[in-house]
Parts: structure tokens; sequence; C-alpha cells
């Protein structure tokens, strides 16, 4: 399910602040405890438990699980989340939805014990968590391609170059760039609606490094949130709508969407599964994370449900419509909780263009 718990106590916040401009405006946030959904899988061990003994185990653990973060992570995080909670009853996962930076902000804060993200962490968000003596493993989960949608009534247009994105989303565009017809003579002398992720969220971040060229550089005139759902529903309302946001939110609306192919110089490319997989639908391609706190793997119920999460991102990640990551790349996100090893193989926040694989291996080098 890809709407979040949270959505129908942010709806009335959202539409309140949804014409006040993006940068400008704080992270809605709020935090829910996830009913159980579906079977969870044993978590492995050294030496294979029989499924008696695991799940004895489960059944035994106790405790609160706090998660925040990205609202692009949380249907994945939802769906384990759920799984985990039917197998240990007595733990419970509470998981918000407050945007990658939001979620980093909590977390460094020591706040939470996992942090979704959609964007790798930033230089100042590591220093707050190392001010805060929190030491944190980054693990990437999946795959996702950003999307750019308009609705079905949109006769116009199906592929827009970088460029067109930039002349749209860029700061200069502020108050200047407003129709259609602005964008190429031949189309609507019509309202140009656009729809994007709020100033808190990794997506935000990451389309911006992209599509601009600079982190946060956007015009702040359009209606932004941190919840995809939202957005999703704002586009499919409105006949000149366009707006961006993760893939399996597009995937849970395409029938109240039309997607658009994008061109970055090699032709016209729509992102699904095997483009995103491939890398090759660009720039808009990127991998979403989890990021855990080491000091709560001392608690069993933590240590447990991160065995039952990496156990299952690969099937949940398609059920919901992201793109799993391959078997050797879970093979060394697992390598690297095992072996604890602390900190990110990025440089600080949103890269572009970048294979998960070739940092892991390179981390072990």
């Amino acid at each position: 399910m890809l709407r979040p718990a949270t959505v129908c106590a942010m709806m009335m916040f959202v539409f309140l602040v949804a014409c006040t401009p993006a940068p400008a405006r704080e992270a809605s946030s709020a935090a829910a405890t996830v009913p159980p959904g579906a079977t969870a899988s044993a978590a492995p061990t050294p030496q294979a438990a029989t499924p008696t003994s695991a799940a004895t185990q489960a059944r035994s653990l106790q405790g609160t699980i706090s998660i925040d973060g990205s609202s692009t992570v949380f249907p994945i995080a939802e769906a384990i989340a759920a799984e985990f909670m039917l197998r240990a009853p007595d733990v419970e996962v509470q998981l918000g939805v407050s945007g990658t930076g939001g979620g980093f902000e909590k977390f460094c804060a020591g706040e939470t014990v996992i942090s979704n993200a959609s964007r790798p962490i930033k230089q100042s968000e590591m220093a707050d968590c190392a001010a805060n003596d929190v030491a944190f493993i980054e693990l990437p989960i999946a795959y996702d391609g950003l999307s750019i949608v308009v609705n079905p009534q949109n006769d116009w247009v199906a592929c827009l170059t970088v460029d067109e994105l930039r002349r749209m989303w860029e700061p200069a565009a502020e108050g200047m760039l407003m129709r259609w017809n602005q964008i190429r003579p031949e189309w609507p002398d019509a309202p140009l609606a656009l729809y994007g992720a709020g100033a808190d969220s990794g997506t935000f971040d990451y389309f911006t490094s992209a599509i601009i060229g600079e982190e946060a550089a956007s015009r702040g005139d359009y209606i932004g949130s941190e919840d995809d759902y939202l957005l999703s529903q704002g586009v499919a309302a409105g006949k000149y709508a366009l707006g961006y946001f993760g893939y399996a939110y597009y995937r849970a609306s395409q029938d109240q969407l039309k997607l658009l192919q994008i061109d970055s110089g090699a032709g016209c490319v729509a992102p699904d599964e095997a483009t995103i997989a491939a890398n090759t639908y660009q720039p808009l391609s990127r991998p979403i994370f989890i990021y855990v706190n080491v000091a709560g793997l001392q608690r069993s119920e933590v240590a447990a449900f991160l065995d039952t999460f990496l156990d299952s991102a690969a099937q949940v990640a398609g059920d919901v419509k992201y793109v799993p990551l391959s078997d050797s790349v879970y093979a060394l996100v697992r390598e690297r909780l095992r072996e604890q090893r602390t900190g990110s193989v990025f440089t600080g926040g949103s890269q572009v263009g970048l294979s998960i694989e070739q940092l892991l291996v390179l981390e072990q080098n």
C-alpha cells in the first residue's frame, strides 16, 4: 500500500500550505504505528535455526523501533515493518514520514534508530551525527527512477529534454516561466501548474542536483510536499499539471497519470524496471537507502528487524514497483551490515550516475 498511514492526518496541513513556496516551508512530520500485514521470513543466523526455534525467538522479542525519513522509501519500510510485526507481535515499529532531511535531523539527534533516505547523507548531516556520537551504517536497498508525469489529458508532450526541465524548474523561472507555450511555442497558451518535492525531501535534493546542477536550487512558486501520494493526486486532478516523484508512486496511480520520457542527449527514455536497473534512464535513476544507528544494533529486536529487512528487500521492492538491487549488491550490503562498516561510500549528498556496486567493491579494496 503506497498511501502512508499518516496521509489523513497530513491532508489538511498540506492543502493549507500548498501555495507556500516549497523551499520556505518546514517539513511535515508524523509518526504512525504500522499494522501487521504479511508473513515474515526467519532472520538468518550463523547456523540455520529450525522454523520452530526461529518463530519462538521472534515472538519473544520486545521493544519499539523508531523509523522516519523519506516518503520514497516508505512503501518498502511499511511492508517490511508489517511483515516483521506479524512475526514479532510484541515489537512496535513506529514509522514516520518527514522527508529525507527531516529524517536525518531526528536520526542524528538520536531520536530514531533507522532513517529512510532517497539520497546519500550530506556532510553537514554527518557532522550532526558525529556531534551527537551517532555512528551509522549506510545500507542501499533498491533503485528508483524519478518520474516526470502529466495529466492524461495532456496530448501535446511525450518527451522532455533535460534542458526543458531545467528551464521549467530553475530559480530564474519563478514568476517568469508560467505557461506551457513558453517551453515550446506550439504548446498550449495555458498555465503550467507544477508539483514537486518539498524542500526537506531527498527527492527535492536529488532532482535539483540532477536537473538544475545545484542541490536545492529551484523555483519556489510550485505546489510542494514531502508526501509523494499527494503530489500524484494533484497532477491527476489538473489538465495542465506536471510533477515529479518516485517511480513507485507513478505505478500506484498510473491509470490517472501520463508518464513522460526524458532525453538527456541520447534520445528519449522512459523509466521502467529495465532502464532504471541498467542505469540508462539518466539523470534521474538513483539508489535509495536506510541508515542504521550502530548502537541500536545492540538491541535484539533491531538486529532481527534488519535481518528481516535485507531478507525481504528484493521481493518487497519489486512488489511496490521499485527496482531491486542485484544479488551480488545485496550480498555486499549484507557484508557491510555484518562487519558494521560505518560512514558513507559517497562524498556527501546527492550524486548523479554513480554505481552502487562499484562503490561497495571499491570500499573493500
